[in-house]
């Protein structure tokens, strides 16, 4: 199940280009004014490298080649004999986008200008047509090439941290998703906002209790006011965990607030850990079995995983450059047969619009206007700084595996101000 989609936004939002470092307050403001306890995270304003990134769907991808931006690297796919492969989407003679060219050979792309022709495999120049058979350029110049694989219906490209081989791409993909037939359902468009600002809006605890409670998506379904959660990490993968849940408080001096409403169903008297809008009697086998933690979890580059008792939503955040990503969101529900007519049907006529749209763009509204450091932290924000923990780890092992230098460390970076240290990391 696709959506149709244009390139990735070029514009930009009007920030700095490096969200880690920008909008610092004056000495002595209280709360975290950069980034510098975590130096790979600040500098990755344009993504990890060394990951594999979902780009487009696998259809989308024909025999005219077309532009896409990754990690800030600019990327052309075409699709040759069912194949599908990245180049660096310049040509090296003027400088001319190959996206803008066409197939003159099989198994090659021409640059629109004067007919410099590329071997798609290796990226080397194999004919250049306004220069004759024998021009002698011919093998000795080239553009690089990208490590392609296709996986859940989509392409996805591996942008690498030196010269290093890609790891397995099952590596990196949601456990079950490899090792179990599923229908999907999904949507992939262009966004503006840091890939950072959105993956910490996904595992954010917070917002969905408040930000969506005008949703569509959940206008019958009950959400807690508040929580108090922990951070559990297994494997890859951190989870958030909740410990209690309260569906409406009293604040003193203020008054009541609650999510409930009389039209909405009655939330659960106990406390659950799937989905994260009350208890269900029946889950589907294959979720179960999974036995996780919690109903959220995030994993490197930037995976997030929210599971429910009869489907999972899964999230990825590609990079596109400091001020836009791409959105990729899908929908799995584990079943095979006859009743993926049923999940198709109830995802056409219902949750793609009202989940993967009027939800999701909620979510696309706030990590557009996101701005952020300076930012004084708060209780349920472990989440954030949980992640930025893990990344920093992760990356830290990623780099020194691939023979990079590392980044500077936490205390040569610079810093002007206190770190909201207390909020960030207590539990």
């Amino acid at each position: 199940m696709t959506t149709s989609e244009g390139p990735p936004a070029s514009t930009s939002t009007g920030r700095t280009g490096r969200p880690g470092r920008a909008g610092r307050g004056p000495a002595g403001q209280p709360g975290r004014q950069d980034w510098s306890s975590w130096p790979h995270y600040d500098g990755a304003a344009a993504g990890f490298r060394g990951y594999w990134y979902p780009v487009t769907w696998s259809s989308h991808i024909t025999g005219k080649p077309l532009p896409f931006t990754i990690c800030g690297e600019k990327i052309t796919l075409i699709r040759d004999g069912g194949t599908a492969y990245a180049l660096h989407n310049r040509c090296p003679h003027r400088g001319v986008p190959l996206s803008e060219g066409d197939q003159q050979f099989p198994g090659t792309v021409s640059c629109p200008y004067h007919g410099w022709t590329f071997d798609l495999p290796t990226g080397k120049l194999c004919a250049v047509i306004t220069d004759g058979p024998g021009c002698r350029l011919t093998g000795k110049v080239g553009v690089r090439t990208y490590a392609v694989e296709e996986r859940l219906g989509m392409v996805w490209v591996y942008i690498p941290v030196a010269d290093e081989d890609p790891h397995p791409i099952d590596e990196q993909l949601p456990e079950e998703l490899v090792s179990h037939g599923f229908v999907m359902g999904g949507r992939i468009e262009p966004r503006g906002g840091n890939w950072r600002f959105a993956c910490e809006n996904g595992f954010d605890e917070g917002h969905a209790k408040y930000l969506h409670r005008t949703a569509l998506w959940r206008l019958f379904k009950p959400m807690p006011t508040w929580n108090i959660t922990r951070i559990v990490p297994r494997g890859r993968w951190i989870y958030r965990v909740q410990d209690e849940v309260h569906w409406e408080a009293e604040f003193p001096g203020v008054g009541r607030w609650s999510n409930k409403r009389w039209w909405k169903l009655q939330p659960p008297k106990e406390t659950f850990n799937l989905g994260n809008t009350g208890k269900s009697d029946k889950i589907d086998p294959t979720i179960e079995a999974q036995e996780f933690p919690g109903f959220a979890s995030l994993a490197m580059p930037g995976v997030l995983r929210i599971a429910y008792p009869k489907f999972i939503h899964y999230e990825f955040y590609v990079p596109v450059d400091a001020d836009n990503h791409r959105y990729v969101g899908v929908m799995v529900n584990f079943t095979e047969g006859w009743e993926t007519l049923r999940f198709y049907a109830k995802y056409l006529g219902a949750v793609r619009w009202l989940f993967h749209g009027q939800f999701s763009g909620q979510d696309a509204w706030m990590v557009d206007v996101t701005d952020a450091p300076p930012e004084k932290l708060y209780r349920p924000d472990i989440s954030l700084t949980a992640w930025r923990n893990l990344s920093e780890e992760e990356y830290a092992k990623k780099l020194a595996a691939s023979g990079a230098p590392p980044a500077p460390s936490a205390d040569s970076a610079d810093s002007t101000g206190p770190a909201d240290a207390g909020n960030a990391k207590k539990g």
